[in-house]
């Protein structure tokens, strides 16, 4: 959602009617996944993408049909190997589109979601009796807009579990198929240590849509000069600044200061935090005085066993670039739960 916002913003501001199209589930070699979305305009604009070559063109057509009487659509593309290019798929595979006009009011409300960045979920009619209806549902139970009364309850939970599970799900309810879209706020990258793979790092976490937080109290380091790309500097000892920061299983913690007197306490407090990754930098050798360094500081063997150290994968670049590439790409794996 968050790569059509600006252009249907300004589509609607000139009083554009517009039609969003949503990927509801893809098998084989689609390159866009559930979720993805394309915005179309009644003027032929177009804002993100659903897939690629002549898919995009289908479902374009389709969005300008949907504006123009007023009635979502569930699309079906479906190719083998030898004509797969052709579509924007790799080499054969299916995707289902989900087509329909824009709901203001519903729009209005992920929107801001979006900018406040709270965690909400969006349920669709995909299928059935009531096609095309929708409603946002909150954490907290509040709901914006109606299913119908016959899937209202098991779609609220159904709803609040793609949030948790921070993934897109199709699923059928009774005589009806619904799809449910978790917003979620965008993953966070905490730096410890405005070393020069920090620099590196914070371009290569934003280029991935991270927002990028570092930690340093040493102005030479973490001066606003060296990270003007950042999205907030904290100059404050790293116990204090994790401490600070809502840490959440969305948030990645990178520790790169080589110092002791800046690493351990703030491995003391991201390695005790839900934080999804923790990473820190130095050499076997150096990993091995480190925590003997923490377990004489109290923590326990599972706590230790999520740190990630020798830090990034073992790519052989000695680059600072390269070593933040090596850095991303575990976050990365480690985000999607890969070994």
């Amino acid at each position: 959602m968050r790569d059509v916002v600006e252009d249907v913003d300004r589509w609607r501001a000139s009083g554009e009617k517009v039609a969003l199209a949503t990927v509801v589930s893809s098998w084989g070699s689609a390159p866009r996944r559930a979720g993805a979305k394309m915005a179309v305009s009644a003027g032929g604009g177009l804002s993100g993408s659903v897939s690629g070559g002549c898919v995009e063109g289908a479902v374009a057509a389709e969005a300008r049909a949907a504006i123009a009487d007023g009635r979502p659509r569930l699309l079906h593309f479906g190719v083998a190997d030898e004509t797969a290019w052709s579509v924007g798929l790799a080499c054969g595979g299916k995707i289902d589109v989900f087509v329909a006009p824009l709901d203001d009011a519903l729009y209005g409300a992920q929107r801001e979601a979006l900018r406040e960045d709270r965690a909400v979920a969006t349920a669709t009619v995909i299928d059935g009796e009531g096609l095309g209806r929708a409603a946002l549902i909150e954490p907290s139970g509040r709901t914006l807009g109606s299913l119908g009364g016959a899937v209202e309850g098991a779609a609220r939970e159904a709803a609040l579990d793609a949030v948790r599970a921070g993934e897109c799900r199709r699923q059928r309810i009774g005589a009806v198929e619904l799809f449910f879209e978790p917003l979620l706020p965008p993953p966070t990258l905490v730096i410890v240590g405005g070393v020069h793979v920090a620099v590196a790092l914070v371009a290569l976490a934003r280029t991935l849509g991270y927002r990028t937080v570092v930690v340093d109290p040493r102005r030479a380091f973490g001066s606003a000069e060296r990270f003007a790309h950042a999205d907030r500097l904290l100059d404050a000892w790293p116990d204090e600044a994790l401490g600070s920061i809502a840490i959440s299983p969305s948030t990645a913690v990178a520790v790169l200061s080589h110092d002791p007197k800046l690493d351990d306490p703030a491995l003391l407090v991201a390695l005790r935090s839900p934080a999804f990754y923790v990473g820190a930098l130095g050499s076997t050798k150096t990993q091995a005085k480190r925590r003997a360094r923490l377990q004489e500081a109290g923590l326990g063997e599972v706590e230790l066993g999520r740190l990630h150290a020798p830090i990034g994968l073992p790519l052989g670049g000695r680059a600072p670039e390269e070593i933040a590439l090596a850095v991303m790409a575990q976050i990365v794996s480690a985000r999607h739960g890969r070994s």
